[in-house]
Parts: structure tokens; C-alpha cells; sequence
């Protein structure tokens, strides 16, 4: 071979090395590794008189785990993720009746689980951004509701650009679903009520306790049928001063079109005062090859609040329409994690339940002014359940919930935080002959890294 071409071809080579050794240093020296431990106790006491003779009893886990994430430094705008999730129970002891175990901070079959629940590409450049892969979403109607153990994942496809001054665009596909461990509670598959309850409430219509930490295509996870999952079309506007509003729309191909809007606006007054209002609205029909049946919903809800001094107070009304001939005779369907309304409570969500008028009170303190990261708040609502809900069979009622939270994050641990959080649904449930009742107390530790 000519000498010339061989001394080429060798600086080629220690060039493209060398820029290969560049690159992957770039995406080795800029990574970095986070994450979340949590230790989560749970206690809920029931007194159920539905059923013929008195039903109490009490159901209690406690379990450890988490998340662990590394995410490489960026080459050319390109960068890669992965997380692992666990939960692991203790102190459950030998209970042969399940329904002495918590399901919420467990996985399928109240197990131990560990999976990789992100593995994603990310692209950046300018104000655009690429993700492709598993990974965490928190949208108004599909996000992860990290409400006990592990949260809801996805795989999906996310575009977002802010190009145009205060306003960001989103164009995404989402294709499949993990459930989080919180979905478990509802137990979609146990009766045609509970079915209702899941789906209305963030999860799945046909089985919400055997599909945590699995991708599940979104169309399966919800109805039990293969679909091509969920595009999502967004825009978010903050360009007036102390004004937010976000338009969405999600087409779940084959079952339903849901629009989701929201507003929100607030002012600083010179006495201190700083009042706020915002409201929501979403619409549902069905599409396509309709799956789900006749999808037809409306939910319509506001709230007022003000912020004065270290206090937050806010009142919120929501409705929900209904209709004999639509899916669950109108309610709103929202089974991948989406749970936006202000009328929900601590657990109760029926307000997207059909003909349902919800309120809800609440005020919140922050202790700073005394010397301590401690923030304290309590709220009552109330839910006036129409017959057509679907629910309870026929049956009407009024729904209430109470409850309190208590969060400290001490000042001599960074990104230590302890939580107290405590419920009493009553009435959660109601039929001819009785109702569902219960106390429930968490206890929460998060330390992010």
C-alpha cells in the first residue's frame, strides 16, 4: 500500500478516536446519579355496614424503596437515562387474608418488585426537546400520581419547543402504561362498581391490581383491548403577569378524545393580600372504533383562593354531567393516571363519578416565620352522588372526606422531608343497606439525592 495512503488512513483513524474518546468523555464526566428513597406506613380502618352483618376490619403495610437514576452528560445535544424502581415490604408478617395488607405500597400479588421503569434517549437543542423511552410524564390526564410506593410510567414519544415567547408547545405518542402500586387500591376486576370507582379515578376499567411495573399498550391496560395508544397534542401560554392557561388535547385512538383546559390567575396586592382564581374544563367523546362504548362526559369546576400573610386559603366547586345512554351513563373516564380536579380529596375522587357536585375547603400554613421548615394544612369535602354514578348501583347519596397534612423537612438534612397525613372518608361507599367508612393514617419518609 502507498506509504502516503497508509499515514492517511493512520491519522483518519487516531482522529476518529480521538473524537470518539471526546464524545464518549462528554457523556461519561457530565453524567449524574439521583434519586429517591422512601420508607412508607400505612394504616386504614374500616367500618363497613353494606353488607348483612358488620364487616370492620383494618389493613396496614409498610415498605421500603425507591428509585436510583444515572443520566449521561450530553453529546451534541444527545444524552441517555435509566432508572430502576423497588419497593420492598417488611413487618407484614403471615396474613393469610389479603385483606389485612395494604395493596397500595406493594406490587402484583402484594409482592416485592424491582424493573427498570426509565430507559430513555433525550435530544436538546435550543428550545427544543426530544425523549423517546420510558419515563416519568405529568400531564393534567396522564401523569404518574406518586401517591404511595412507586409511581405511573410510560413509553412515549415527547416533542416540546418554547420558541414562541411564553408559550411551550408539545406534540407526543405515548404507547404503553405501568401502574404505579396507588392503582392498586381500587381493584377494578372485583366488581362492576369498583370497575367505575378505578376507571373514573386514574386507572384501569377491567384490572387495576396485576398490572404493576408491567408496560402495558394503553389501550390494554384501560379496556382490555390492543390499541395505538394516545397522541397528545398541548400548548401552555404564561405571557400576562400572574396568568397561566394550558389547552390539551389527547386522542386515545379507538376509545375517546378528551380535551382538558385550565386557567389560572392571581395577583399581589399591596396590603399583602394575594388573591387567585383558575378553572378547569374537560370534554370527552368517543372515537373511532369506540371501544369503550359511548364515551360522552363534561366536568366543569373553579376555584377561589388568597394567600395572606404564611396562610392559604381556597374553596372549589366541580360538576359533572351525566347521561343514560353514555359509558357509565356519563362519567369521566381517565385511566392513565390523571387525577387534575380541585374538588378531589386525600383519596376520595368522585367527582368525575356521573351527575356528581363536589366541594371542597381547604387551608394551609407555612410555620417559616418561626423558625422551622414545617407546613401544616386541612381540608373537608363533600361529594353529592347522582343514581346514575355507576358506582353504587342505582343509588344516591352524599360522599364526605376530612383530612390533614403535616410535612417537615428538617434544616441540618438537606432533602430530608418527614410527612404525617391523615383521612377520614365517610360514607366513601353507599348502598340500600348500609355504607364504607374508614380512618386512615401515613407516615412517610423521602430523602432525594
Amino acid at each position: 500500500m502507498n506509504s502516503k495512503l497508509q499515514l492517511s488512513l493512520l491519522a483518519s483513524m487516531v482522529v476518529a478516536n480521538t473524537v470518539m474518546a471526546d464524545n464518549l468523555s462528554a457523556l461519561v464526566d457530565g453524567g449524574k446519579v439521583s434519586g429517591q428513597f422512601r420508607e412508607f406506613s400505612i394504616t386504614r380502618a374500616y367500618n363497613d355496614t353494606h353488607a348483612v352483618a358488620n364487616n370492620d376490619y383494618t389493613r396496614k403495610a409498610n415498605a421500603m424503596g425507591g428509585y436510583l437514576k444515572y443520566e449521561t452528560g450530553a453529546w451534541n445535544g444527545v444524552s441517555l437515562g435509566v432508572a430502576a424502581y423497588a419497593t420492598v415490604g417488611f413487618g407484614l408478617g403471615d396474613r393469610p387474608d389479603l385483606r389485612q395488607v395494604d395493596p397500595t405500597l406493594l406490587s402484583n400479588n402484594n409482592t416485592n418488585d424491582l424493573y427498570i421503569g426509565e430507559a430513555y434517549l433525550n435530544y436538546k437543542n435550543g428550545n427544543t426537546n426530544f425523549k423517546a423511552g420510558r419515563q416519568k410524564l405529568d400531564t393534567p390526564m396522564a401523569g404518574s400520581d406518586d401517591a404511595r410506593m412507586l409511581p405511573n410510567l410510560f413509553e412515549a414519544y415527547v416533542l416540546s419547543n418554547s420558541d414562541i415567547k411564553d408559550t411551550t408547545l408539545i406534540a407526543a405518542h405515548v404507547t404503553s402504561f405501568s401502574q404505579g402500586t396507588f392503582g392498586r387500591v381500587y381493584d377494578a376486576n372485583a366488581s362492576a362498581g369498583n370497575a367505575v370507582l378505578s376507571a373514573t379515578s386514574g386507572y384501569s376499567y377491567w384490572d387495576s391490581r396485576n398490572q404493576t411495573g408491567t408496560f402495558t399498550n394503553m389501550g390494554k391496560y384501560a379496556i382490555n383491548r390492543n390499541t395505538e395508544g394516545v397522541s397528545v397534542l398541548a400548548a401552555t401560554y404564561s405571557g400576562i403577569a400572574g396568568l397561566k392557561l394550558q389547552l390539551w388535547d389527547y386522542y386515545a385512538h379507538d376509545i375517546l378524545n378528551l380535551i382538558y383546559a385550565e386557567g389560572n390567575y392571581g395577583l399581589s396586592l399591596s396590603n399583602g393580600l394575594s388573591p387567585y382564581i383558575a378553572a378547569q374544563y374537560i370534554k370527552e367523546n368517543g372515537v373511532g372504533g369506540k371501544y369503550a362504548g359511548n364515551v360522552k362526559s363534561d366536568f366543569v369546576a373553579g376555584k377561589v383562593g388568597v394567600k395572606v400573610a404564611n396562610f392559604d386559603f381556597y374553596g372549589a366547586l366541580s360538576h359533572n354531567s351525566k347521561d343514560a345512554s353514555a359509558t357509565i351513563n356519563g362519567g369521566t373516564l381517565s385511566p392513565w393516571g390523571g387525577s387534575p380536579a380541585y374538588t378531589q380529596g386525600m383519596v376520595s375522587r368522585h367527582q368525575f363519578m356521573a351527575g356528581t357536585d363536589a366541594w371542597k375547603l381547604s387551608g394551609g400554613y407555612d410555620w417559616k416565620n418561626f423558625g422551622i421548615n414545617l407546613n401544616t394544612s386541612a381540608f373537608y369535602a363533600s361529594y353529592k352522588m347522582d343514581s346514575l354514578n355507576g358506582y353504587s348501583t342505582n343509588y344516591a347519596w352524599t360522599a364526605k372526606e376530612y383530612g390533614a397534612d403535616v410535612i417537615f423537612t428538617p434544616q441540618t438534612v438537606k432533602n430530608l422531608q418527614f410527612r404525617l397525613r391523615a383521612n377520614h372518608a365517610g360514607d366513601f361507599y353507599a348502598n340500600a343497606t348500609g355504607t364504607v367508612t374508614w380512618d386512615e393514617y401515613r407516615f412517610i419518609i423521602n430523602y432525594n439525592f
